[in-house]
């Protein structure tokens, strides 16, 4: 099985959202058996076992992903670096957790991208963090634009 990594400050925010909305979009293309998708947050105050945020709960409601406080819980990549060396493909949210990714032997043979560098564009997706619901939704929509973006070149990395 192939696994993607998406990687945030927190783990508790725009990963989250990531990694829910990619789930829900592999499973419509009928291949979510075949590919992992797994989240992490690296900055320095990531831990584990944080809820995800309510304001991301609640904007993944408004696209019919239900999340519950107790079906998610944040994971430490700094505590859990095999996280790293399992994944076939490292997605991060900005330029800076790429870079910081480079300072752990595990991400060094792997393949790391900001999402918007992988489909192409320029920019960092940023924290939504205590900006309320409206950047919320901003942000959503913007990883969500992203990742259906993404899916077709995600597909031809990972199968090949």
């Amino acid at each position: 099985m192939k696994t993607v990594l998406v990687v945030c400050h927190a783990n508790t925010a725009r990963s989250v959202m990531a990694q829910a909305l990619l789930e829900r979009m592999l499973a419509r293309q009928g291949i979510d058996g075949a590919i992992r998708v797994r989240s992490g947050g690296i900055a320095n105050y990531a831990r584990d076992g944080m809820i995800a945020s309510l304001d991301a709960r609640l904007a993944l409601r408004e696209e019919g992903i239900h999340l519950a406080e107790d079906d998610f819980a944040s994971t430490d990549l700094k505590r859990h670096r095999h996280l790293l060396a399992e994944a076939d493909l490292i997605l991060t949210m900005t330029g800076l957790q790429k870079q910081m990714l480079g300072a752990f032997d595990e991400a060094r043979d792997r393949p790391v991208f900001t999402l918007r560098e992988f489909v192409g564009e320029d920019g960092d997706i940023d924290d939504p963090a205590t900006q309320g619901e409206e950047v919320f939704r901003v942000c959503r929509d913007e990883i969500k634009r992203c990742l259906e973006k993404s899916v077709p070149r995600l597909l031809m990395i990972l199968s090949g």
